[in-house]
């Protein structure tokens, strides 16, 4: 199975600290966000990656592109562990990149993967999402779509006063953590659905969403939503996701992202955690 990660967004949120640098290469502790992500991706068995890229994105390619300069420089300077860190991270993958020329929404994005595609199922991992469990996210989801053989999305409840924020799903539970999704709606109003369950940003798609993406009209904020073509595919499960999501998406989950990481570091999580004593 193949993997898209759609990083082509101009992260107005983070600006201007992502006014020459994405968003996705924001560092969460000690790395990228987009290298948390694609490392979930190969914990779940994929090493065939596709980055949907668009303007000044260009320093994504260049963290995962081999650094001649930096390696000799390293290694005359006999740094060999952050020699070998520097490595591992040009060795991750077989990654290729596509670039999302008009801005024109998610959905548009996964679009410009067809041709890598083709007609075969896939992952879908947002790159400014990162999650966080022992079983890794889209690992799941493959478990799920293997068994039932329709697109899959991982879910999660959320507090009712943010789902305005989120896609939205109402499904019926079929088995332990498996729904059947009976509709998806792009962040409703209040009155518009009944349910808490919100779209986490993975999905395992097949590929005639390629098809139902061209059929939908633009719709929230004027772009074309993937969460809009999910609902014309015939049949879509959804996975109640047991662990961290963080949306790299504003400057709180951000920063959130980088403590929870930081506390799983011996080296520093005491002095960190002596720190924060001092705000609290």
């Amino acid at each position: 199975m193949k993997a898209v990660i759609p990083a082509a967004g101009l992260g107005t949120r983070f600006l201007p600290a992502t006014k020459s640098q994405p968003k996705e290469m924001l560092p969460v502790y000690d790395k990228p966000a987009i290298q948390y992500v694609i490392e979930e991706a190969l914990a779940s068995g994929i090493d065939d990656i596709l980055i949907v890229t668009g303007r000044n994105k260009r320093s994504i390619e260049d963290h995962f592109d081999k650094s001649y300069e930096l390696e000799y420089t390293l290694q005359k300077a006999g740094k060999d562990r952050v020699l070998k860190q520097v490595r591992k991270v040009t060795n991750l993958a077989d990654i290729c990149y596509v670039r999302q020329k008009d801005l024109k929404g998610l959905g548009d994005a996964i679009s410009c993967a067809e041709r890598h595609i083709g007609d075969e199922p896939f992952a879908v991992l947002l790159g400014d999402s990162i999650t966080k469990s022992p079983q890794p996210c889209t690992k799941q989801l493959i478990d799920v779509f293997n068994k039932y053989g329709k697109s899959t999305i991982s879910i999660r409840e959320v507090p009712c006063d943010k789902i305005c924020s989120y896609g939205i799903v109402e499904a019926d539970n079929v088995e332990s953590n498996v729904y059947k999704i009976n509709s998806l709606i792009e962040k409703p109003k209040i009155n518009q659905i009944s349910s808490n369950l919100a779209i986490v940003g993975r999905y395992i798609l097949t590929p005639d969403i390629f098809d139902k993406i061209n059929q939908t009209e633009p719709g929230f904020n004027g772009e074309i939503q993937l969460t809009d073509a999910l609902s014309k595919l015939d049949g879509v499960y959804g996975v109640k996701f047991d662990g961290k999501v963080f949306n790299i998406e504003n400057r709180l989950e951000w920063i959130k992202s980088s403590i929870d990481f930081a506390m799983g570091d011996e080296e520093f999580s005491d002095d960190l955690i002596d720190y924060m004593k001092r705000f609290l």
